[in-house]
């Protein structure tokens, strides 16, 4: 059975706070759930997470976005469901990112 922090909005409800990760690289990084402002041509609003990277003195020093995980023609609904992903999945997007930021291949 999955905990209710175990997933992106649980985790916010529960905590209060985004969670945060130590990425594949060592660095410290929270996480969040962006929309399209505007929807795409079908209509649809993706949603992705966005990465914030941290110094050892809390200041944010970079980023990494995902791809879309979710298209909705509400942008609240594709939020949502990237909201539902669990905690695991979206460490490893995290590192995922990293890995490919790391060997030069767009994020």
């Amino acid at each position: 059975m999955i905990a209710e922090d175990d997933t992106l909005a649980g985790y916010v409800n529960v905590h209060g706070r985004p969670p945060a990760f130590e990425g594949a690289d060592g660095r410290a990084y929270s996480v969040g759930v962006f929309s399209d402002d505007e929807p795409a041509a079908d209509g649809t609003y993706g949603a992705s997470l966005l990465f914030l990277r941290w110094t050892a003195d809390a200041q944010p020093d970079g980023h990494l976005e995902s791809g879309y995980l979710a298209r909705d023609a509400d942008a609240a609904a594709a939020e949502a469901a990237v909201g539902r992903l669990p905690l695991l999945e979206v460490k490893r997007t995290l590192d995922e990112l990293i890995v490919r930021r790391d060997a030069g291949a767009p994020a």
